[in-house]
């Protein structure tokens, strides 16, 4: 008797009673309950799952205190209108420190009328023919114990000058004009006149990154040949003058430091056009650096994935260290000034911002979405339950409404 007192009490403590078959009803209101309300079960839960899956970037901002770290410049621009042969790529910071004339990791492109590849990216190349073909067909007729002349700009240290590039280099160790190339039998040999004709006749895409110090600074693309005569930057643009030179650019890609997912930078795809000739184009860049933290264990960026064992389970995170940053735009006649101001080219002056940005992703636990279902099946069936019990008890007292007005 007391077992049987036991599972009665047990059995009195059920939650869910259950009706006999023979007293259930089943109507053509509670089918269509039924289908709808599992339909929209269906699409809640795969919201919710994908809700899940998908990860939320939550973002702090604090003090940068970083130091001694090196910045990476990464960019991809295209100049339609004038030859790789007559830009130079130059970087300076306020350190005191310059690359000049970078060629380490910089490649040019060299473009037709059209913009389309004439040959594989090169790195940084002088001026004159430089090919082989044309090397080979004229070294059995220089002798290489040749001395040949400066035309007036020998030195102590100096006296032959066996190649254009050279006796350009001992004119502006002189101070002098280097205007009459025809004049030149090394120039006219390496068919340097022949270029400086059809400088505007190709196009030039550079592409590649610089490093420099994580300090403020700038970086400039300009026409000339650069060099540093008593501690000043100076670009050989002889024996021309600024407003033959047309700057107009895309910028097909910029940024510093490595790419964010998900993100884009503000001069990619942007566009200048210099309708004048000799136009400085300036943009200030004001960078702030970021912290990028993947919850899975995966870095975004340059090159292929990589992917820790076990990091969904372990939640392991790996920090990407990069920049963002805004930038202005500005325009001018190289004319308009002097001095260093005078120099048309593309200018990038840049500095960094004393705050630090940092984006953390996180995934939402297998708890928390156990019970986002188990809210969606429970509030869906209750509700549905309900709407189909007043449905059902709605018709039955029209039917008894209708019953009584018939008698």
């Amino acid at each position: 008797m007391r077992v049987g007192n036991l599972l009665e009490k047990i059995r009195n403590f059920d939650a869910y009673p259950k009706t006999l078959e023979d007293f259930r009803i089943k109507t053509f209101g509670g089918a269509a309950v039924t289908a709808v309300s599992g339909i929209i079960m269906v699409l809640l839960f795969l919201s919710e799952l994908h809700y899940y899956l998908s990860t939320e970037i939550t973002e702090e901002l604090f003090v940068d205190m970083s130091r001694g770290e090196k910045l990476r410049i990464n960019m991809d621009i295209v100049f339609p209108h004038i030859m790789c042969s007559f830009l130079s790529i130059d970087a300076i910071d306020v350190s005191g420190e310059q690359h000049i004339n970078v060629e380490h990791n910089i490649f040019k492109r060299r473009l037709d009328t059209e913009g389309k590849p004439i040959e594989k990216p090169e790195r940084e190349k002088e001026l004159g023919d430089k090919s082989k073909e044309f090397l080979e067909a004229i070294k059995p007729t220089l002798d290489p114990n040749r001395c040949e002349s400066c035309y007036g700009a020998e030195r102590e240290e100096k006296k032959c000058c066996n190649t254009c590039e050279e006796v350009r280099e001992a004119y502006r160790l002189k101070g002098w004009a280097f205007s009459d190339a025809d004049n030149v039998i090394q120039c006219k040999r390496e068919g340097w006149t022949d270029q400086l004709k059809s400088i505007d006749k190709e196009g030039c895409q550079i592409f590649g990154y610089l490093e420099v110090n994580r300090v403020a600074g700038n970086f400039h693309i300009a026409p000339g040949r650069t060099f540093s005569q008593h501690h000043v930057h100076v670009h050989d643009l002889q024996p021309f003058s600024s407003r033959q030179f047309n700057l107009t650019h895309r910028i097909r890609h910029l940024s510093f430091g490595r790419n964010i997912p998900g993100k884009t930078d503000p001069l990619d795809g942007t566009s200048q056009t210099d309708e004048e000739g000799g136009v400085m184009f300036q943009y200030y860049a004001k960078i702030v650096p970021m912290m990028y933290s993947r919850s899975d264990g995966q870095v975004s960026g340059s090159g292929s994935p990589v992917r820790r064992p076990f990091a969904f389970i372990c939640l392991s995170f790996q920090t990407l260290h990069t920049n963002r940053f805004a930038v202005t735009r500005h325009r001018k006649r190289a004319a308009s000034a002097g001095g260093d101001q005078s120099l048309p080219g593309v200018f990038v002056i840049y500095e960094f911002s004393p705050m630090m940005v940092k984006y953390s992703e996180k995934r939402k636990s297998f708890p928390h979405f156990l019970t986002g279902v188990c809210a969606i099946v429970g509030g869906v069936f209750t509700v549905a339950g309900m709407i189909d019990s007043a449905i059902y008890h709605s018709s039955r007292a029209i039917q008894k409404i209708e019953l009584g007005k018939a008698n």
